[in-house]
């Protein structure tokens, strides 16, 4: 599979750009970007991912992502012929430090895009409202597309219920040159974490041998392989912990382990809970 690293151009004129697109192939695969993210489904369903989140996504799902973090919107599973469809919209990465920004009044805007490193989800009905606002951007231009985009940061930070998605380590420490190859490394991962990951296999995808690979994947992310692989393993467990009945067991096979000693010593390690305590936070 391909893997796409995204150079979206925001001329120097223009803070922000807003679109709307069919989520194509090219938004089926794990890519990241420079930019900032605000990304609206309005229609269509399936799995996004969003550093080592891995979760179900409809119509109406809303999230806030910052640079460089690896995400995709992934129609599988859905049965459905017909693409999703969003409206995207993308900052520049120097925009926190922008005249932009460089007033009193946006002050609470700038700490939330700060925190978006690992990717916000904004739940609940208050995300109609953005969504309305999202849809006149498409067609607007100059000053009231502007005032509009203040609006959509008014109504964002209204919005109490919200979740962090990802994990810290999910995020990447690298280069732009390493970007293509640590990218199929990550979409290795995703979509077999449920099976199985071989270090072989991911060695194999960049042409390295294990060490050399290893190696390589310590100095470009700032953890190992492994860690990151146990990671995206815990995220999985913790979405399947808060969101679903089943048995911690099951939770524990589902995400690739094959020991439940291991898996609650690791859950514990990264969580600072056992996963039935992490659960009882939900009930």
């Amino acid at each position: 599979m391909e893997i796409v690293y995204e150079r979206i151009f925001v001329s120097h004129d223009h803070s922000f750009i807003t679109r709307r697109l069919q989520m194509d192939s090219n938004l089926h695969k794990v890519h990241s970007h420079k930019n900032f993210e605000l990304n609206f489904i309005t229609a269509g369903s399936g799995k996004r991912i969003v550093g080592n989140s891995i979760m179900p996504y409809a119509e109406g799902d809303l999230v806030l992502m910052g640079p460089d973090i690896p995400h995709c919107w992934d129609p599988m599973g859905t049965g459905n012929d017909t693409l999703p469809e969003c409206i995207v919209t993308h900052f520049y990465e120097n925009l926190i430090s922008s005249a932009f920004f460089n007033i009193p009044e946006l002050e609470d805007v700038e700490n939330l895009l700060k925190h978006s490193d690992c990717g916000i989800w904004f739940r609940g009905k208050k995300t109609e409202k953005v969504g309305i606002s999202l849809r006149k951007m498409v067609n607007m231009k100059g000053l009231e597309l502007y005032i509009e985009l203040l609006k959509v940061f008014s109504l964002l930070l209204e919005i109490t219920d919200r979740e962090v998605l990802a994990l810290p380590d999910s995020k990447p420490v690298f280069q732009d040159k390493n970007q293509s190859q640590l990218n199929k490394i990550y979409e290795y991962v995703f979509k077999n974490i449920h099976s199985g990951i071989l270090l072989r296999d991911a060695a194999d995808l960049v042409y390295m041998e294990p060490g050399s690979f290893c190696r390589y994947f310590k100095k470009k992310t700032n953890q190992t392989f492994m860690n990151y692989v146990k990671n995206v393993r815990i995220g999985i467990a913790a979405k399947l912990l808060a969101e679903t009945d089943k048995q911690i067991a099951h939770i524990c096979y589902e995400c690739g382990y094959k020991n439940l000693a291991n898996f609650n010593l690791y859950f514990k390690g990264i969580m600072k809970k056992t996963p039935s305590e992490y659960r009882k936070d939900f009930r």
